[in-house]
């Protein structure tokens, strides 16, 4: 009986243990998502765009194509590379977060300079083109899961920075965690998103009740600037997250001073206003900082992608190089 005892209180330990590693893996892996904010706002109003001109009832099965292909990018392809990464050449992760987080004040920038200078009307897409349909679909899947394979790479690679030191099966689990938790919020998302303006319409049309039809078109109304408050969003978010990934990158590689500057300046104005805002006025006008930083480092980096890299590319692939969005 005593043996028996002793087992079930090694079992009760085990479990203990094991429940305390769930937790933490838990822990991780949400603080790990929330760094990779800006990116995931973006993918999510980045998105819809891809079912734009399919039939409604082909809306939903596409998503959901994405999606299969959102959880094999980052489970099978970069979660390994991840892991080689963390384990074998440290010394590449902040590089490789620098390329990532300038790739979105990129994006960032080149969203905001689109918006403030004359450019040539939206190009036609292929799928706005008349073609078989099936075709089309499979053609625009496969350019949306190539979209994400660049997303999901900035955001495994912050989740993975964002992760503290330990074993590989603790990293691994974790990093799996934030891959599964992030693609389902990302296209839950999308799939609400994408069918909101279908519901507002069954509403608005086959609603018993006066309030339930001027729900309905309400939903319908709101939708065009639920989206254009999305791209708003999503901007900011990715000029904040590029920012400081750049400005942070750069003091890991010894160049700390505009890091000390900019939390010098936010600390400076923290303590101008009562004590119990300071720590949210702190963070935000460090946030802010990091954004213009953010900015102006994109709308530098415009040119030289314009100018150097797409034609470089273009040399390289013998293909015309388009932007991933």
């Amino acid at each position: 009986m005593s043996g028996l005892l002793a087992l079930l209180d090694d079992v009760a330990g085990i479990a203990k243990v094991a429940a305390a590693s769930v937790d933490d893996i838990a822990g991780q892996a949400a603080k790990a998502g929330a760094k990779a904010a800006g990116a995931v706002i973006d993918d999510a109003a980045v998105t819809p765009k891809y079912v734009h001109g399919f039939h409604a009832s082909r809306e939903l099965p596409i998503i959901w194509r994405i999606a299969k292909g959102s959880f094999k990018n980052k489970l099978l392809y970069l979660l390994p590379i991840g892991l080689l990464l963390a384990n074998f050449a440290p010394w590449l992760i902040a590089p490789l977060l620098m390329l990532g987080g300038s790739y979105l004040c990129f994006e960032g920038a080149e969203k905001i300079y689109h918006a403030l200078v004359p450019h040539d009307p939206t190009p036609v897409f292929r799928e706005d083109i008349k073609g078989d349909p099936a075709h089309l679909e499979e053609e625009k899947a496969a350019g949306a899961i190539k979209t994400d394979f660049i997303l999901s790479a900035e955001i495994m690679t912050i989740a993975l920075a964002a992760i503290p030191e330990s074993n590989i099966w603790m990293e691994a689990a974790t990093l799996a965690l934030v891959g599964i938790g992030i693609t389902v919020v990302v296209y839950g998302s999308v799939a609400l998103i994408v069918k909101a303006d279908d519901v507002g319409l069954f509403l608005a049309e086959n609603g018993r009740l006066g309030t339930t039809r001027a729900l309905g078109r309400g939903v319908v109304r709101a939708m065009p600037w639920l989206m254009k408050a999305l791209t708003i969003i999503g901007t900011a978010a990715m000029l904040w997250v590029g920012g400081s990934i750049v400005i942070h990158g750069l003091e890991e590689l010894g160049y700390g001073w505009l890091g000390h500057h900019i939390h010098d300046a936010a600390y400076a104005v923290a303590h101008q206003v009562p004590a119990d805002y300071q720590a949210a006025t702190e963070w935000i006008a460090k946030a802010t900082m990091d954004g213009i930083f953010g900015l102006a480092f994109g709308m530098v980096l415009i040119p030289i992608a314009k100018k150097v890299l797409v034609p470089l590319w273009s040399a390289v692939t013998g293909k015309p190089a388009t932007p991933p969005h």
